[in-house]
């Protein structure tokens, strides 16, 4: 199936998943936090990615999750489900029942702990590719799956019908720009820090964490690279630049985005599922300083900021574990 255009939007939020404090799913959370992003300016929504702690969430919940983001964005926003398997088997199967629940598209990442060669991996994006007649974005963070998508890989998966983009947290910025010259694919910037140089060398939109606590500065960095005001765009670039650095530098983002938005009195509870804990006392510590040094960024006022260390201690397990099937 042919698409023609973007079809998943160009400030897209990486979105965690609120739960309570004894490690289930927060769906009124869940509903609030997406509403939340959606008006500060976010066009896309990836449900059950990385962030949204896609490795101990259960098959039922990755299906409700992008159940519920269609109900709330009801056509504000699109919806794009992550994640996937490193079982390929499984990845189809997830992603089947994704588009059948109503997702807007696909993320497909890299298979993580086999280390397969090039040719599995392009194997397994053309396999799932195929099952689906939803839009793909490639997810290429060789930093978690041990393995890039090499730029050859890149230039035969380019040509599937249904892979239109790339989330790359790779960072090779030379290799991003061989890829633009040479394929149609869109580049969506999957490291915060680099959203700016991401759009500057022709990447079409991002997928943030840091978008979780302030989507509306990103909503401006894009909507002034659209209209070539570079000017515009790194002046927010240089607001976010401490609130960044909070929330991916000391704990894992997931870690550290709810930390934040518990504090902020956006979500019930900082829980998340082990293995991931919350912050120990001394990298709190860290995140708070840095917080401290973040001023004018459109849509958070940390002067009601109200951490809660004990709450975020620990991690929990939940009464059934993210099995795959």
């Amino acid at each position: 199936m042919t698409h023609s255009g973007n079809p998943f939007g160009q400030v897209l939020v990486a979105l965690v998943t609120p739960m309570t404090a004894d490690g289930e799913v927060d769906w009124p959370a869940v509903e609030k936090h997406i509403d939340d992003v959606i008006v500060s300016g976010a066009d896309g929504i990836v449900v059950t990615g990385t962030t949204g702690e896609t490795s101990t969430l259960t098959d039922p919940e990755k299906i409700r999750l992008v159940e519920v983001g269609k109900d709330v964005a009801a056509g504000r926003a699109k919806i794009i489900t992550g994640g996937g398997s490193n079982e390929t088997a499984h990845a189809i199967e997830l992603y089947q029942k994704s588009e059948k629940a109503g997702a807007d598209g696909i993320m497909i990442v890299t298979p993580y702990y086999n280390k397969p060669t090039q040719a599995g991996i392009l194997t397994h994006f053309r396999l799932v590719a195929d099952a689906t007649d939803l839009p793909v974005i490639l997810y290429d963070i060789p930093g978690r799956t041990g393995v890039p998508i090499k730029y050859e890989t890149m230039l035969r998966l380019a040509k599937h019908p249904n892979i239109l983009a790339v989330k790359d947290a790779k960072g090779d910025f030379s290799e991003v720009s061989r890829v633009l010259n040479q394929t149609d694919l869109m580049y969506f910037s999957g490291d915060d820090a680099n959203v700016l140089p991401h759009l500057a060398i022709g990447a079409t939109g991002l997928i943030g964490v840091t978008a979780n606590i302030a989507a509306a500065p990103y909503r401006v960095i894009v909507d002034a690279v659209n209209r070539g005001d570079l000017a515009a765009a790194t002046e927010q670039h240089k607001k976010l630049e401490p609130l960044v650095r909070a929330v991916m530098t000391h704990v894992p983002g997931t870690v550290s985005t709810k930390y934040i938005l518990h504090g902020l009195g956006r979500i019930s509870s900082p829980r998340v599922r082990l293995p991931l804990v919350g912050p120990e006392e001394w990298e709190a510590a860290i995140i708070e300083d840095e917080l401290a040094l973040v001023k004018d960024v459109d849509g958070v006022d940390f002067s009601n900021f109200r951490p809660d260390r004990n709450a975020a201690a620990g991690g929990a397990l939940p009464k059934v574990p993210g099995t795959t099937r």
